[in-house]
């Protein structure tokens, strides 16, 4: 099994409405072979990253995915708010990275 962690930091402006994308998400990684599940995880503490969890049947499936139409469908509306945010000059709402694991145990 392989996990991909992407800690999500948001501007305190921005946390409703990327509560609201993941909410109402397109579901688009769901029809990817060797996708297994993922979780969003709040964080409890303030300026704490929020962690997207997903697990997959291999790297090679991750890694198929970040090249795939579908990627771009999940992101499609995120993109559009970082896209406006660079246009007007103005902070990127969030930040991303990607840090990727081999399960050791389940």
């Amino acid at each position: 099994m392989f996990v991909a962690i992407n800690y999500i930091t948001c501007e305190s402006s921005y946390i409703a409405r990327f509560k609201e994308l993941f909410m109402n998400r397109a579901h688009a990684i769901d029809r990817l072979a060797g996708f297994i599940s993922m979780q969003v995880l709040e964080p409890k503490a303030e300026a704490e990253p929020y962690l997207v969890v997903s697990q997959w049947n291999s790297e090679d499936a991750f890694n198929g995915w970040l090249k795939s139409p579908e990627f771009v469908e999940g992101h499609r509306r995120a993109f559009a708010d970082m896209k406006a945010a660079k246009e007007s000059g103005s902070t990127p709402p969030m930040h991303s990275k990607f840090v990727t694991y081999s399960v050791l145990t389940d």
